[in-house]
Parts: structure tokens; C-alpha cells; sequence
């Protein structure tokens, strides 16, 4: 048995360099060899399944160009009426708080924090 796996391991080509081909080719030839967080490209080679979401509330499932969930279409804010447009727009650009009076030194009661100060 041994005699004959060592005939077999003087049959590999790695046992004599000198057969070895000058380029030896890597086990992974595909596109997502350097990929860590995801593939860097722009056009993809294959259609995804999403859920494209109309803008009346109905979904249809269609296949897109890139690997996304959901697909919303923008919604015409010119069809809607005037109090749902202007409570989109409250919703989307909120009012900033106002600033109340600025509290002044004349106003604190020192004695309050007396018990703070070291003597």
C-alpha cells in the first residue's frame, strides 16, 4: 500500500515544478472575488423581484433592475386636495420651535444654590 501511494504522489504534477504551467488560475474566477459589503458595480447581470407600490395604495410584483425590497412611485401632490396637500407639506417641512424669553441673572434667586458654593 505504501509503494503505491508513492508511486501515485511521483504522478502529481506538483511533485516536479518543472511541469507545472507558468500561470496556475485561481479557484474563484468570478466577479465576486474582492466583494466584502457588497458588489461595486453598476449594471447588474440579472432581474430582482421587488413590490412596486402604486400611488393608490395597490402593489404589483414586478422584476427590476437592482436587488431592492420595495419600490415606491412618487405620489402627484397637484391631484390631491387642498387640506391633504398642505398636512403632506406640514408633515414633510416641519416648523422650527420658536425660542422662548431668555431667562436673565436678575431673575434667579441665588439663595437657592447657596448650599453649593464652598465656603
Amino acid at each position: 500500500m505504501a509503494a503505491a501511494s508513492r508511486a501515485l504522489s511521483a504522478l502529481r504534477l506538483d511533485a516536479f515544478p518543472s511541469l507545472l504551467p507558468a500561470f496556475t488560475a485561481s479557484v474563484r474566477l468570478n466577479s465576486n472575488r474582492t466583494a466584502i459589503s457588497h458588489l461595486h458595480r453598476q449594471l447588474y447581470g440579472r432581474l430582482y423581484p421587488i413590490l412596486l407600490v402604486k400611488t393608490d395604495g395597490s402593489t404589483v410584483r414586478l422584476r427590476y433592475k437592482e436587488p431592492k425590497r420595495i419600490l415606491m412611485l412618487p405620489l402627484d401632490s397637484s391631484t390631491l386636495p387642498e387640506a391633504e396637500r398642505k398636512a403632506r407639506l406640514r408633515r414633510q417641512f416641519p416648523s422650527r420651535p420658536k425660542a422662548g424669553p431668555e431667562e436673565t441673572f436678575e431673575s434667579i434667586d441665588l439663595t437657592t444654590y447657596k448650599r453649593f458654593w464652598k465656603k
